[in-house]
């Protein structure tokens, strides 16, 4: 699921302030940015991001901002002296300063001392990277809540349709049957009713949703269930999804009514828009 979670923290001579960034997966793809001091704890790091997020396309942020007047940068001085002696042999009668604002932008001009992790500052930003990590947990869980309540709503829309549907069964088979007769008075053919009645009801058998109807209210009930549930149920929901379009399906294909077919549409569409969302959960 998308979500987004920000803490930072002031240390004596630095700002830390870290980020993570969620979007839909259905797997754990794991993105970490982090300073070069911090890179011997990102194996530690990954595996406390993997235990709270299982899944989603995350990206997962650590920034330093220095607020005390120090820097892990020094100038090379032989480095920048011997490009300054270099630049005179070419330019005998260049200006020093310029000669020293180009050197300094010279490869290897500056180097970078190496920063040793300190284990007490570790200690204080895992606090930070738990609160941001509460922060996206809390978003996604909101989120969720929001689904729940979508979900909740087009199942319910969806098995008042089917309701509507199975009520206009009377009025379809009598207009069926009433269709079938007409045709034989036109042909004018002599019919033995009671042969016409065993044909009928076997015409009808086809078209009888009753099983339909007493599976698709099960895969209603069990969608249900599943978002009711504490385990991470994206694909089940899925899997769900499809069943319940697998029935609607059979419905039209038997209606043979035009107002059924109508509400078996609106079926549809519901479960179209469910399907959407579910791909938010995956």
């Amino acid at each position: 699921m998308t979500g987004f979670g920000k803490a930072s923290m002031q240390l004596p001579n630095k700002k830390i302030t870290v980020e993570v960034k969620s979007l839909n997966s259905k797997n754990l793809d794991l993105n970490v940015r982090l300073p070069q001091a911090f890179r011997e704890k990102e194996l530690e790091l990954r595996n406390v991001i993997a235990k709270e997020l299982e899944r989603g396309k995350v990206d997962f942020s650590i920034f330093v901002e220095v607020t005390a007047e120090e820097t892990s940068s020094k100038i090379n001085a032989p480095i920048v002296l011997s490009y300054i002696e270099q630049m005179k042999n070419i330019i005998p009668n260049a200006d020093e300063t310029e000669l020293m604002k180009m050197a300094v932008r010279m490869p290897d001009a500056l180097k970078v001392e190496r920063q040793e992790i300190d284990e007490n500052e570790w200690e204080s930003i895992q606090t930070v990277i738990t609160e941001a990590l509460q922060y996206i947990n809390e978003f996604r869980r909101q989120e969720g809540a929001k689904l729940e309540v979508e979900f909740r709503n087009r199942i319910e829309n969806i098995r008042n349709f089917m309701n509507q549907a199975v009520a206009l069964d009377p009025e379809r088979i009598a207009i069926v049957k009433e269709r079938l007769r007409n045709n034989l008075v036109e042909l004018q053919a002599n019919v033995d009713e009671n042969r016409f009645e065993q044909e009928i009801i076997y015409y009808l058998e086809k078209l009888d949703i009753t099983e339909e109807k007493v599976r698709l209210t099960n895969h209603l009930d069990y969608f249900i269930e599943t978002i009711e549930g504490s385990e991470a149920n994206g694909r089940k929901l899925g899997f769900i999804s499809q069943e319940m379009g697998r029935e609607i399906n059979t419905m039209g294909s038997k209606s043979n009514h035009s107002e059924m077919q109508k509400l078996v549409v609106q079926m549809k569409d519901e479960l179209e828009k469910i399907k959407e969302q579910v791909l938010n959960v995956l």
